[in-house]
C-alpha cells in the first residue's frame, strides 16, 4: 500500500544535504518521446530471495502496464543489488549488475543470475551508486526514478545518511522510492518512508516472502506459441548478435520456468511498445532513420541475408517487420482475452490484491509520471490474489543463468 509521509515534514527539514558527485552522462534522446530510467535496487543479503523471486517474475508486469502510457516513452531500466557479502566492501557491497539500457532481455538474465548472501544492507550506499555510477539522461522530458527495497533499517550506515542521499538525488530529479519489505507498523518503517519523503517519492511497504497466485488462462498457450513464433522474425546482426538472440530465448524459457502467467506476461512484453532491440536486430535497428542497412558488413548480417543484394536485403527486413507487426497485434488481442479472464477469476474468489514489488513500482510510476507529460488512458491492472490454491506446477527443468 502506498502511504503518506506528511507527517515526517517537520522532522526532516533541516537535515543538512551531503553532495553527491555527478554520474557519467548518456546523450539525451530525441526529445519527442519521453524517456523514462528506472533504476532497481535490490537487497540481496541472505534473507531476500523472495525479493529476488517477485523481482523475476513481475518485472513483465511493470514493463506492460508502462506500455499503455501515452505518448509511449523509451523505457531505460538498471539493475543494482546492495547487502551482499559477495560484493566488494570498498564499494559499500554495492554492485552495478547493468547500467541502464533498453535491452530488457539482458536485465531479465541478470535478474536470474541472483543469489543471497548474507551482508549489511547499506541503504545510503545503493541510492549514492545509483547516482554517481548510472548513466542518467539530460534529457529534460525524462522521468528519473529509483526504487530501493529492502527488510532492515534504512540508517544502518555510519558514514553517510540515506535521507541525504535521496535528497542529493532529487536535487538531480531522480525520484527515490522505497519498499520496506515488512509490516507497515513495525519500528524501522518510518525511516524507509523518510527517505522517499526526501526525494519527492513513494512509499510502499510489502510481504517479500509472499508470491502472488498465478492465474494462469486457456490464453496461456497461444501467447507462448506467439512468443516462439515472434522470435524468427528478428534478424541478429553484429558482435552483440548471436548471443542477444540466444538469450531472448533463454529469458522466454526463464520466464516458462516461473509459471504459465510470467511466461504469458512475457510474450505481452515481447509484443508490445517498450521491447526494443535495435542494437542486435535489424527490424529494429531500421526503424531509426540514421540507420543504414547498407553499411552492416557482410559478416556482420544473418547468414541468410549474406548472399542477397542490397534490394533483396531491404525487402527481407521488410518482410519481417510486417510479420512481426502482425504478430504483434495478435499478441495484443490475445493478452486482452487473458487479461479478461484473470479480472473475472479474482471477482469469482473475491479476493483482494497483495502489495506485490510489480504493484508498488508501477503505482510509483504512476503517480510520477504526469509531470513529465506521461498520461495513463485506464487504471492499473489489478495486482494477482493472494494465494487461495495452489498455483500450477513450475516446469522441471532449471532457470537459465
Amino acid at each position: 500500500m502506498i502511504l503518506t509521509a506528511l507527517t515526517l515534514l517537520p522532522l526532516l527539514a533541516a537535515q543538512e544535504v551531503v553532495p553527491i558527485r555527478a554520474g557519467p552522462q548518456a546523450p539525451a534522446p530525441a526529445p519527442a518521446r519521453p524517456v523514462v530510467e528506472l533504476a532497481i535496487c535490490l537487497d540481496t543479503s541472505g534473507s531476500m530471495d523472495g525479493l529476488i523471486e517477485n523481482a523475476k517474475q513481475k518485472i513483465w508486469a511493470v514493463v506492460n502496464d508502462l506500455a499503455l502510457a501515452e505518448p509511449t516513452p523509451i523505457l531505460r531500466v538498471a539493475l543494482l543489488t546492495y547487502g551482499n557479502d559477495g560484493h566488494l566492501a570498498e564499494n559499500g557491497w554495492v554492485h552495478v549488475h547493468t547500467d541502464f539500457t533498453e535491452d530488457l532481455d539482458l536485465v531479465s538474465r541478470e535478474l536470474f543470475a541472483l543469489s543471497t548472501n548474507g551482508g549489511t544492507e547499506l541503504v545510503a550506499r545503493v541510492i549514492r551508486a545509483s547516482v554517481e555510477r548510472l548513466s542518467w539522461t539530460p534529457a529534460e522530458n525524462a522521468l528519473k526514478l529509483l526504487v530501493v527495497a529492502g527488510n532492515e533499517s534504512a540508517e544502518q550506515d555510519a558514514e553517510f545518511a540515506a535521507g541525504d542521499m535521496a535528497a542529493a538525488a532529487i536535487a538531480r530529479g531522480i525520484l527515490v522510492n522505497t519498499i520496506y519489505c515488512g509490516n507497515a507498523m513495525d519500528e524501522i518503517a518510518p525511516g524507509w518512508q523518510a527517505v522517499a519523503l526526501r526525494a519527492d517519492g513513494q512509499f510502499a511497504t510489502m510481504d517479500h516472502n509472499q508470491i502472488a497466485l498465478a492465474i494462469e488462462t486457456p490464453f496461456d498457450g497461444r501467447l507462448g506459441e506467439l512468443s516462439v513464433a515472434i522470435n524468427a522474425t528478428y534478424l541478429p546482426y553484429g558482435a552483440l548478435g548471436a548471443e542477444a538472440c540466444r538469450n531472448q530465448m533463454e529469458q522466454d524459457a526463464n520466464a516458462a520456468y516461473c509459471n504459465g502467467w510470467t511466461a504469458a506476461a512475457r510474450a505481452a512484453t515481447k509484443g508490445g511498445k517498450l521491447y526494443f532491440n535495435g542494437h542486435w536486430d535489424l527490424v529494429d535497428a531500421c526503424k531509426d532513420p540514421a540507420f543504414e542497412l547498407a553499411q552492416v558488413k557482410e559478416a556482420d548480417l544473418p547468414e541468410a541475408m549474406r548472399a542477397m543484394s542490397a534490394e533483396q536485403r531491404r525487402a527481407h527486413v521488410d518482410a519481417m517487420g510486417a510479420k512481426r507487426a502482425e504478430l504483434q497485434t495478435e499478441i495484443g488481442a490475445v493478452e486482452a482475452q487473458r487479461q479478461a479472464v484473470i479480472e473475472a477469476e479474482m471477482k469469482k474468489l473475491q479476493a483482494e490484491g497483495l502489495e506485490t514489488l510489480d504493484r508498488a513500482v508501477r503505482d510509483a510510476i504512476r503517480a510520477q509520471a504526469a509531470g513529465k507529460g506521461l498520461r495513463f488512458p485506464a487504471p492499473p491492472p489489478a495486482a494477482v490474489p493472494a494465494p487461495v490454491a495452489a498455483a500450477a506446477p513450475a516446469p522441471a527443468s532449471s532457470p537459465v543463468h
